[in-house]
């Protein structure tokens, strides 16, 4: 038999273990105290400090300090150039306040026709410029930041009543959740030394789901249902006859079965085949250890959402699970699962394109453990995970469901062929690309 290894406090890397290791005394927590108030002072000044960047630019925080010295060296040592130039800046500095005097009158929507994309597809957004007053505008850019990037217009002058409608496309090149707005408009001079942000739409999130394959119905090996083979387990009340046995004291008087009880003499009572439906369990790793690149990583999280797809097409009872991780401050490490939504197939990939690898994310073997743990009744458990995981390791996550659930691992590995192989009670499917998913379970169905 395979040994389980826990993972003890030893092998935490967060970052409570980079500052003090494996320490736990007040001295320990006084450091670690000492770090996190540090850091959310620092995270305010830099608030603080947005706020005043974002109303001047660099260019002027460099006239303001040209300005000073100008100032201060013109009439120190009497240089008529450097007073001349002081002065030029100060006028410029009050020409670049006379572009920002007056309100902002216009009214701005953001909107996308779609929120939820595949990764690879166009996603088009559009903005909305509308002029309610009786007078014109102009002077005004509208930038509405996409993720990490910013989508710039330069707006036309508006006459009254009048609107500007304009389309911007979102790169989806890479799964994720990205935070679209809020729009906002910027008023500047034209040397560029002051800016005035107004913020008008609040922020959409565009969900870029993982790229998913069909799969066919049944494919999947589904066992214990009601359509299906009922089980071994046998029960007094089912619906799968069995046998006849002889009455024992605490069997239901409505199992008898009275003509069979009259040839023999003896109460007979009947015996079924316990039939129970089937609950699906897929279990995808986040441990950044499971994964030799981010594309197996990718590629595990398509699997996951492949099958889970697909079991929910099928009005199945399945738990989607991933590895949680462990906080950075935290002294012991966090033996839980993360629930994902299976409501429905939208729901699912939404939650799947939130997914991150992390560093203390639990590891394939914990995450089985907790995972049959925390679910009744599973029948079959799919284990995803990356290259980098060896067999001991999947038979011991294997080793942590009851026996009778069928286990099957699903390893990612790009550079692959795509495989079957039995290990023991345990069935691994390797694949490179995910179209390898829907041949191997095909393969297994076929074999089983």
């Amino acid at each position: 038999m395979t040994n389980t290894v826990t993972r003890t406090q030893h092998e935490l890397t967060n970052a409570r273990t980079r500052i003090v290791g494996t320490r736990d005394g007040r001295l320990a927590d006084a450091i670690v105290t000492i770090v996190r108030i540090a850091g959310t002072v620092r995270t305010r000044a830099t608030a603080v400090w947005a706020r005043v960047s974002a109303v001047v630019t660099p260019l002027g925080w460099s006239i303001a300090v040209i300005m000073l010295l100008s100032f201060v060296l013109g009439y120190r040592f009497g240089w008529v150039e450097a007073v001349a130039m002081a002065w030029t800046s100060l006028a410029l500095a009050c020409a670049a306040l006379f572009y920002l005097i007056g309100r902002n009158a216009h009214e701005v929507t953001l909107a996308m026709p779609a929120n939820r994309v595949v990764v690879g597809e166009k996603a088009p957004g559009e903005i909305t410029v509308h002029n309610p007053t009786r007078r014109r505008i102009s002077g005004v850019r509208v930038e509405v930041p996409v993720g990490f990037g910013l989508a710039e217009f330069a707006m036309p002058s508006l006459p009254a009543g009048a609107e500007y409608r304009d389309v911007f496309i979102v790169p989806t090149a890479h799964r994720g959740v990205i935070p679209i707005g809020p729009v906002r408009t910027v008023r500047a001079d034209p040397v560029g030394l002051l800016r005035r942000e107004v913020v008008w739409a609040s922020t959409l999130e565009l969900f870029v789901h993982p790229r998913t394959t069909a799969i066919p119905s049944m494919s999947t090996g589904f066992i214990r249902d009601l359509e299906g083979a009922p089980t071994r387990d046998l029960t007094s009340s089912d619906i799968a006859f069995h046998a006849l046995r002889e009455y024992v004291p605490g069997d239901e008087r409505r199992n008898i079965h009275w003509k069979s009880t009259a040839k023999t003499g003896s109460y007979m009572v009947r015996q079924y085949e316990q039939t129970r439906r089937s609950h699906l369990m897929i279990a995808l790793s986040l441990a950044a250890a499971d994964y030799a690149t981010a594309e197996e990583f990718e590629l595990a999280v398509s699997a996951a959402g492949s099958l889970g797809v697909r079991a929910i097409r099928d009005a199945r009872d399945v738990s989607v699970v991933a590895s949680e991780r462990t906080p950075d401050f935290a002294k012991r490490a966090v033996r839980a699962v993360r629930r994902l939504s299976t409501l429905g197939r939208a729901r699912l990939l939404d939650d799947l394109a939130r997914v991150e690898l992390a560093q203390t994310a639990l590891p394939l073997t914990e995450l089985a453990r907790v995972a049959s743990d925390s679910a009744a009744g599973i029948s079959i458990a799919f284990l995803v995970c990356g290259s980098t995981v060896p067999a001991n390791e999947l038979q011991a996550a294997a080793l942590q469901f009851p026996i009778g659930v069928d286990v099957i691992a699903v390893v990612c590995d790009e550079s692959a062929p795509p495989s079957l192989r039995r290990v023991a009670d345990l069935t691994v499917l390797t694949v490179g690309v995910l179209e390898d998913l829907q041949k191997s379970l095909a393969r297994r169905t076929a074999s089983a």
